[in-house]
């Protein structure tokens, strides 16, 4: 029996709507679909793909802790890798849900490492967390050669330092616990008030404020935008 395709669609940061067409069309057709969910948690993939969901669709939970130790994750991977071996050698296609973009900080590369050697291999990108909340913010972020840096906020702040020094603009992602520490940084920096804070982008729950008054902690689904300076070619003449 000829083995089954292994597809990962990226959903987007979290409206519907912003699901792509084509990651739309393969959710409504499947038989099998798989997606992540923290324990005795509701899937965030889930919910954003629920409606285009049939209710025949056969679906494969995979309970990913959150935890600084990476070992009980990567057993949780391997579990759900194994899951979703087993349908695709019953020659079954298994779509698996990933928030935003199955290559961009997603989940589905994890599953990826672990059965592309084996099996045909399918990625629909989706609407990245970074991308939306620019539009959210309609905050320009690159223009002709400006460098975007997309820098995790748990790195020791040296590196973020440098990471910003070498911009035009970026984005701090995966704030949590680390917000307090990051805000100090670009105050230092004096770019604070440049910064925009946004969390859960797209949603109805999406919150817009000042740099300065972000809860803190932050929420996992939240970033900080900011760019040094508008490119004057934005501007229309005078």
């Amino acid at each position: 029996m000829k083995p089954g395709k292994f597809i990962g669609v990226g959903l987007g940061p979290g409206d519907p709507d912003l699901v792509t067409v084509r990651a739309a069309r393969l959710i409504s057709g499947a038989s099998i679909i798989a997606y992540p969910a923290l324990p005795q948690t509701e899937s965030f993939a889930r919910r954003i793909a629920a409606p285009y969901i049939s209710g025949d669709t056969h679906e494969i939970v995979m309970e990913i802790p959150m935890s600084r130790q990476r070992a009980p994750a990567q057993a949780a991977y391997d579990h759900g890798a194994a899951q979703i071996a087993e349908a695709l050698d019953l020659g079954e296609t298994v779509i698996v849900l990933c928030e935003g973009d199955p290559f961009f900080y997603g989940s589905f590369m994890y599953l990826h490492a672990r059965l592309c050697d084996r099996y045909e291999v399918e990625v629909v990108p989706g609407v990245t967390s970074v991308a939306a909340s620019a539009a959210r913010l309609q905050l320009p972020l690159a223009a002709r050669n400006d460098v975007l840096a997309t820098i995790p906020a748990p790195l020791p702040d040296h590196d973020i330092r440098k990471r910003i020094e070498m911009a035009d603009s970026f984005a701090i992602l995966k704030l949590g616990a680390h917000i307090g520490r990051v805000s100090a940084l670009l105050d230092q920096l004096g770019l604070a008030d440049r910064a925009q804070y946004i969390e859960r982008a797209t949603l109805d729950e999406e919150v817009v404020l000042p740099l300065s008054q972000a809860p803190d902690p932050a929420p996992y689904f939240s970033m900080i935008l900011a760019t040094k300076g508008a490119d004057p070619w934005l501007k229309p003449p005078s």
